[in-house]
């Protein structure tokens, strides 16, 4: 389940205006902003004081975990080896994502496109509902000892609910994509005479590392070089 964040419309537009009225008498189009070098910097102004933190908070996950540790003894009986224990917690969690307005942001206008180049997806703290924790012997043995296995999960939880938040950013990637460009449309749109006209694409940094198809102009460069 997804919640968004970004609260681009109406009131929190207003809480911005005199940001918008600096940015507007500085660049009253996108292009001349852009020959300018400004729209970084306006961008950052801009966002930060919008959503009031460094942060742009876009999406939170809320699911029910379920960690399992598995301890395998190295110890035998004889020529027996001893059996597994298995343990199990299960536990309401919510994850928060969001972008790094201080991070590096790059933009570039290209044939009536704005292209962004956002950094990296990422999350704060998981939030386990420690309350609502149910501990589970999935496999028991009379030879080994199950409390110890139990405590040596309940110490490991916070580490496995940060892996789960890791592997849980290629599923809110696109919502992220969606609400950030959502969220420079808007800026687009209030800050500048012309910015409606531009529509706006968002890839992430990590994106581009590994292979980002190209945007139809058999191009990339969202390096940074000055546009």
């Amino acid at each position: 389940m997804f919640r968004a964040c970004v609260k681009a419309p109406g009131e929190a537009f207003e809480q911005a205006g005199r940001v918008v009225e600096k940015v507007g008498q500085k660049a009253q189009q996108v292009a001349a902003a852009f020959r300018q070098g400004t729209i970084t910097t306006t961008f950052t102004s801009y966002a930060t004081t919008l959503s009031g933190n460094q942060y742009l908070q876009f999406a939170t996950l809320s699911q029910v975990e379920t960690f399992t540790r598995k301890d395998e003894s190295s110890m035998a009986f004889g020529y027996i080896p001893l059996p597994d224990v298995i343990v199990e917690a299960t536990a309401p969690v919510t994850y928060t994502y969001y972008l790094d307005l201080n991070a590096r942001w790059e933009f570039k206008l290209q044939d009536g496109v704005v292209w962004v180049l956002a950094p990296d997806i990422k999350f704060n703290k998981p939030a386990i509902d420690a309350s609502r924790i149910t501990y589970e012997v999935k496999k028991n043995s009379l030879i080994r000892n199950t409390t110890e296995a139990m405590e040596n999960l309940k110490s490991s939880i916070t580490w496995l609910s940060y892996k789960k938040a890791k592997a849980n950013i290629d599923l809110v990637r696109d919502t992220g994509r969606t609400q950030t460009e959502t969220f420079v449309q808007n800026w687009l749109a209030k800050s500048f005479v012309d910015g409606k006209n531009y529509p706006v694409k968002v890839r992430f940094v990590s994106e581009l590392k590994k292979g980002t198809p190209d945007n139809g102009n058999g191009t990339q460069d969202l390096s940074g070089r000055s546009p």
